[in-house]
């Protein structure tokens, strides 16, 4: 069984609808391309079903169902309509939703990848360093030596941040999110290049090595039989308007 949990803002009061905002239908498409991961797993064993896969694979099934939402008109135009009049989203408004779409992606993608870097140089310290480190000269140091733009801050600090330290969970691995936008992004072309993003010949392929696969295959092998290569970065580059599409 899946169950979602998400925290939406409730209304103001109970005759009143509760309404999401464009992020709050992100949230929802992202969780539930985990529960779908949980949902259409056909592994017999459960350490190795659904989502128990390594971490930098979790996110792809859900950052991927993001694109059906972000990425076409039909799913807003059919679901996106004013609570009281039932009219569609007015075409002006998608217009606008999609040219902000990559506002601010490279100062965005940068901030992230700072924290993923300096969590990696953390975690490769040798375990005598450990002891004596000064976090803040450590953090002056890798910044310096990544050449990170004056102008663009980190968005966690080492010292706060309970991704990298809270548990063995992430570890040195907070890039995973951005490895998932690399494939996320490369395997949503795989629709984009059918010619239709509902066509069922790659949905199918999609539900046999991606959705329902887990950890039973290893996961490039999983990727490459549905993608038929390995993941490229373009695509992603593409996505967040970083390079010419």
């Amino acid at each position: 069984m899946v169950i979602n949990n998400n925290n939406f803002a409730k209304a103001a009061s109970v005759a009143q609808p509760c309404l999401l905002s464009f992020d709050d239908a992100l949230t929802l498409f992202h969780e539930m391309g985990h529960g779908l991961h949980g949902m259409l797993s056909s592994v017999t064993y459960s350490r190795l079903a659904g989502t128990s896969v390594l971490r930098d694979f979790v996110e792809l099934p859900s950052q991927l169902l993001e694109h059906w939402l972000r990425s076409t008109d039909v799913v807003l135009k059919q679901h996106a309509v004013h609570y009281q009049t039932g009219e569609p989203l007015p075409s002006e408004m998608l217009e606008r939703l999609n040219a902000a779409r990559n506002f601010n992606q490279g100062f965005e993608t940068v901030e992230y990848t700072i924290c993923a870097l300096l969590d990696q140089s953390l975690h490769a310290l040798p375990r005598e360093q450990v002891a004596s480190l000064d976090l803040e000269d450590f953090e002056a140091s890798e910044l310096k030596r990544l050449s990170i733009p004056r102008g663009i801050a980190m968005r966690h600090r080492p010292g706060h941040f309970q991704h990298l330290f809270a548990s063995s969970g992430y570890a040195a691995a907070y890039y995973v999110y951005l490895w998932a936008e690399v494939l996320d992004a490369d395997a949503f072309d795989c629709f984009i290049e059918s010619g239709d993003v509902f066509d069922r010949a790659t949905s199918e392929r999609l539900k046999r090595w991606i959705y329902s696969t887990g950890n039973s295959v290893e996961p490039s092998e999983a990727y490459r039989q549905f993608k038929g290569r390995d993941p490229q970065v373009e695509p992603m580059l593409k996505k967040k308007g970083l390079v010419a599409a």
